[in-house]
């Protein structure tokens, strides 16, 4: 029988982009003392699962677009080669919003193939099968398109029968279909490189309705892959949650999946509870009659006896009082609750605060 070269691999010739320049302002405060897609989730920052999800997909350069403070990525990520990657940086010194990132890049591209990604969601769509369909479609940019139960909350992109985009719509209350844009796409060189240099340019108000006005393809990849945009506390909690437990994919999990994740060091008495997906950092302590349920502890945090921390973070070095009670809670790096206090859904506590034994209720209960 005839032999044929084996076929390339699309992954390992094409450019990573990830996109981490947000300010986070939605999950102030904790992101007051590190970038959003630093913060840890699951046992490391949560960029750490979307490189080693680019480190599987066959992909190795992958370059970082950064602005908020720039430096924290390099100095945790280096040079890339502990992941198998080759990273590089490129620091955004004015906001230029989504294109116009991709466009500041495009000097530090390699191959004519781009995968970019947004550096805030959490996603089990495989981009080799995203690069796929973007040659197959030979398409100017490709699309990563989910579907949701209520896509109101979006703007939606209806496609036609061969994966076409037709069209990018705001939000309204009755969208004409349930795709949404899941922000990560697949760029053809030429594509970057028509993005106007210098100045801000969105791809979803100016580049893509561009593309679709000129005549140029753009398709979608519809998957039902997991997704999740993780830019508010009760979002980030899901999200952390969900890797712990194995809902949400990576090769990047310090542990085997299950109800908690206790990183080494971490003490956790064992009369207290830890589950719902739960991760305890580094030197944090559990203490005996304590429940932490749905939550993030980072490093060096003390949950202390008889506390209940529900669907809350608490933040490095943070104190939780002894019978305190935290539902739907954020706490800065620092921050110390007294004992027998009450903080109940959407209470942010901002770094170094300290609040009295009994110094916040929501009840008359003592």
């Amino acid at each position: 029988m005839p032999e044929f070269p084996a076929e390339p691999n699309i992954a390992a010739d094409a450019d990573a982009v990830v996109l981490v320049g947000g300010k986070g302002t939605r999950l102030r405060p904790l992101t007051l003392s590190a970038p959003k897609p630093m913060l840890p989730t699951a046992g490391v920052p949560f960029l750490t699962h979307l490189l080693s999800r680019i480190r599987a997909a066959g992909m190795r350069h992958v370059v970082l677009g950064t602005s908020y403070r720039a430096e924290v990525f390099a100095e945790y990520f280096g040079d890339g080669s502990q992941l198998g990657l080759e990273l590089e940086y490129v620091v955004e010194t004015e906001p230029l919003d989504t294109a116009g990132a991709i466009r500041n890049v495009a000097d530090r591209l390699r191959g004519e193939r781009a995968v970019v990604f947004n550096g805030d969601i959490l996603s089990g769509t495989d981009p080799a099968a995203l690069l796929h369909a973007h040659r197959d479609a030979a398409a100017d940019v490709t699309l990563h398109l989910v579907k949701v139960a209520d896509p109101s909350r979006f703007g939606s992109v209806p496609t036609d029968a061969a994966g076409r985009v037709t069209a990018f719509l705001e939000k309204t209350p009755n969208p004409p279909t349930d795709q949404i844009n899941a922000g990560c796409y697949v760029f053809s060189r030429d594509v970057v490189d028509a993005i106007p240099a210098g100045r801000p340019v969105s791809v979803e108000r100016e580049t893509f309705p561009g593309l679709l006005e000129s005549g140029a393809r753009l398709h979608g990849f519809v998957d039902s892959s997991y997704w999740l945009d993780v830019g508010t506390p009760a979002a980030y909690l899901q999200g952390s949650a969900d890797l712990v437990r194995g809902i949400a994919p990576t090769p990047a999990l310090p542990g085997e999946p299950g109800e908690r994740l206790v990183l080494d060091g971490a003490s956790v008495s064992s009369e207290a509870i830890v589950d719902g997906g739960s991760s305890v950092g580094v030197s944090a302590v559990i203490e005996a009659g304590a429940r932490v349920s749905g939550s993030v502890v980072f490093d060096g945090a003390r949950v202390e006896p008889g506390a209940v921390v529900t669907d809350s973070v608490v933040g490095r070095n943070a104190r939780v009082g002894a019978g305190s009670v935290l539902r739907g809670v954020v706490l800065g790096d620092d921050v110390v609750v007294g004992a027998g206090c009450e903080l109940l859904d959407g209470a942010r506590v901002w770094p170094g605060v300290a609040i009295p034994d009994g110094g916040i209720r929501f009840s008359t209960d003592v």
